[in-house]
């Protein structure tokens, strides 16, 4: 049985005529009046009563109407399945991330993701801030994994709300107090991530009118963090990056306290592959159950 005789037919009882029926399917009425009577040729049946107010359905069309359109409904719907199938089973996905995202979250959005689509090729790109929007300018990233700040030139879905922490060595005189106070950074030696552009944290000393002692900078949280466990300064960051990390150091909430929301960056949700809407919904269904 062919689709497009089915459709006819179908689009004929809803609108009530061939011509109605023929503007909605981009045919002529003279084409919609034959497939319909292909048809009922093919089922032996007279399905339309014709006359020049329109159509109306007979008995026979009447019964069959419901199937027809059960017809319809699971045609677009193999149709759809295979899209989506053919989509996202032989895709291929490149996520940009922050390194904290990339060591916590990710693996796990990716692990049950890949339960589903075991094809799919993953490409996880680690960097700061101005990598994660340079790969997604040059189109080579499908979403970014990030912290929020202004300017923020790209679609945004938040996430979660992150607790900003102050990392301090386990002999550190607030080794055993409640909070690090934020101004405390200007007279301790204080490491700064990221070569220094952080911007989180840059937000965090400016909102504070606070200018830190830097002594070091490095490129990402881990090594950041091994310099403050060998006791050589103190650093700011987001719980999430710091969440492995346990022994000899001690992490402190600041005081005042400060938050950073964490979510995802990408440039069109309309244009993302099939692959990358899919794993879209997993990592926000993934960080939804965990919060």
């Amino acid at each position: 049985m062919e689709s497009a005789r089915c459709k006819a037919f179908i689009e004929s009882v809803e609108r009530g005529s061939f011509r109605a029926a023929a503007d909605a399917l981009g045919y002529t009425p003279s084409a919609v009046s034959q497939l319909v009577a292909a048809l009922e040729k093919e089922l032996g049946l007279t399905l339309l009563i014709r006359s020049k107010k329109g159509v109306t359905m007979t008995s026979e069309g009447a019964k069959l109407a419901p199937i027809v359109r059960s017809y319809l409904a699971r045609e677009k719907e193999m149709y759809e399945l295979a899209s989506e199938m053919q989509g996202v089973s032989i895709g291929n996905l490149t996520i940009a991330a922050y390194p904290s995202v990339a060591t916590t979250w990710l693996p796990e959005i990716v692990r049950t993701f890949q339960r589903d689509y075991p094809d799919v090729q993953f490409s996880i790109m680690e960097g700061i801030r101005a990598e994660i929007f340079k790969h997604l300018d040059d189109h080579v990233a499908d979403m970014g994994f990030m912290a929020y700040a202004e300017p923020m030139d790209y679609e945004w879905t938040p996430l979660a709300q992150e607790q900003i922490i102050a990392v301090v060595p386990e002999d550190h005189p607030l080794a055993n107090a409640k909070a690090y106070p934020i101004a405390d950074c200007e007279k301790d030696d204080f490491i700064m991530t990221s070569w220094g552009k952080d911007i989180e944290i840059q937000n965090i000393f400016r909102k504070h009118k606070v200018t830190p002692n830097v002594k070091y900078t490095t490129y990402d949280t881990p090594a950041t963090l091994a310099m403050v466990r060998m006791g050589l300064g103190v650093t700011f960051a987001n719980e999430l990056a710091a969440q492995y990390w346990n022994e000899h150091l001690v992490k402190l909430a600041l005081d005042p306290p400060e938050n950073v929301e964490f979510g995802i960056a990408y440039t069109s949700k309309e244009h993302m592959t099939a692959a990358a809407k899919k794993f879209y919904d997993y990592a926000i269904k993934y960080i939804r159950e965990k919060k």
